[in-house]
C-alpha cells in the first residue's frame, strides 16, 4: 500500500491539540479525538438572506452585511421607503423625502447619505438627504443634478461622480457634510458605473459609455484627482458594487448582451473572478465589504426582485478529512 509519505514526500504529525498557527496545505492526526485534520482554504460563496419587504431596482445603498440601509429605488415607480438590514431580515425605516430612483448613496446605516436621481416622471434630481437611523432631513444639493452616478463615503465626506443628466458627464463632487464642492473629472465619461472606498481613497468601475457601450475601465481617486487601475475582467453596467479602493466587489449587472451573476474581487491592482451570485439579475444594490457583502433587489430578466444574497470572501480553515 502506498504511504502519505510516499506520496507527499513527508509524514502526517501526530499531536494531541490542533496546532495554533497552521500552515495552509498543513495535515495532522489529532490523536486525543482520533481524528485527521488539514488547514485549507474555504471558497468564497454567496447565501441567501432575507428578502426585501418591497422588489426593487436602481435603489441607494448604504451599511455593512449585518447592518445595511436599502432607501428609493423603483418597482414600477419611484419609491421613497427605506428598509435596514440587521443580518438576518429586512425591516421598516423612515421614508425619504424625495421618492426617486437611480441615486447614490453612501455612509452606513444609522449615518447614511442619498443624493441625486430621478423623480417622477423622470426629471433628474439634485436632492441630498442625510439618514439618522430613523429619519431623513435635506442636506446640501448637488452642483449638478444626475442620476445613475456613483457614489461612496460617509455622511459627512461623500463622494459623487458620473452619471447623467440629459447627457452622461465625468464631473465629481465632494460633500462635507453640508455642501457640495467640485473634485478632479473622471478620466472616462460614464453612468450606471459603481463605487467603492471613501473621499479620499475612491474607486469607480465600470458603466456605459456615450456611445453606447459597456466598459471594464476602473480609475482611483486620491482626494483630488481620478488615476487608471485595472479593468474589470467583464465590462458590465447597472451592477453592484462595495468595499474599498484596494479590496472592492463587483456583482451582477448587464454586460451589453444579456444580465449576469458575474462577481469579481478587486485587490488594488486587478480584478479576479470569484464566485457568482444564485440569482441572475441587473440594476441591484449593495453594502458591505468584498469578504462580507451583501447584494439586494435588482431587475432578473423577468421582473423586480426582492432577493438578497450574502457573500463570504474564501478564507482559511480547519477541516476534519474524511474519505467522501
Amino acid at each position: 500500500m502506498t504511504t502519505f509519505k510516499e506520496i507527499s514526500g513527508q509524514l502526517i504529525r501526530t499531536l494531541s491539540s490542533d496546532p495554533a498557527n497552521p500552515q495552509e496545505g498543513q495535515i495532522w492526526y489529532n490523536s486525543t479525538i482520533g481524528v485527521l485534520k488539514g488547514y485549507d482554504l474555504t471558497l468564497a460563496a454567496w447565501s441567501a438572506g432575507g428578502n426585501l419587504a418591497t422588489a426593487r431596482h436602481v435603489s441607494g445603498a448604504a451599511g455593512t452585511q449585518t447592518a445595511a440601509l436599502a432607501f428609493g429605488g423603483k418597482t414600477t415607480v419611484a419609491v421613497n421607503n427605506t428598509e435596514e438590514y440587521n443580518g438576518t431580515s429586512w425591516g421598516p425605516g423612515g421614508n425619504m423625502g424625495t421618492a426617486r430612483y437611480a441615486l447614490g448613496g453612501c455612509g452606513i446605516q444609522t449615518s447614511a447619505l442619498a443624493f441625486g436621481g430621478a423623480t417622477p416622471p423622470d426629471a433628474v434630481s439634485s436632492a441630498t438627504e442625510e439618514y439618522n437611523g430613523s429619519t431623513w432631513s435635506p442636506g446640501g444639493s448637488l452642483a449638478t443634478a444626475r442620476r445613475y452616478l456613483g457614489g461612496t463615503g460617509t455622511q459627512t465626506a461623500g463622494l459623487g461622480f458620473g452619471g447623467s443628466t440629459t447627457v452622461r458627464v465625468a464631473n465629481t463632487e465632494e460633500y462635507d457634510g453640508s455642501t457640495w464642492t467640485g473634485g478632479g473629472n473622471l478620466g472616462t465619461t460614464r453612468n450606471e458605473l459603481e463605487g467603492a472606498g471613501t473621499q479620499t481613497a475612491g474607486l469607480g468601475f465600470g458603466g456605459y459609455l456615450p456611445g453606447g457601450s459597456v466598459t471594464a475601465a476602473t480609475e482611483e481617486y486620491d482626494g483630488t484627482s481620478w488615476t487608471v487601475g485595472g479593468n474589470l475582467n467583464v465590462a458590465r453596467r447597472a451592477f453592484a458594487g462595495c468595499g474599498t479602493q484596494a479590496a472592492a466587489l463587483a456583482a451582477g449587472g448587464y454586460n451589453g448582451t444579456a444580465r449576469v451573476e458575474l462577481t469579481e474581487l478587486y485587490d488594488g491592482t486587478s480584478w479576479a473572478t470569484s464566485t457568482p451570485l444564485a440569482t441572475v439579475r441587473s440594476d441591484l444594490s449593495a453594502a458591505g465589504t468584498n469578504t462580507a457583502g451583501l447584494a439586494f433587489g435588482g431587475f432578473t430578466p423577468v421582473a423586480n426582485t426582492a432577493a438578497t444574497e450574502e457573500f463570504t470572501g474564501a478564507f482559511l480553515s480547519t477541516k476534519t478529512l474524511t474519505t467522501s
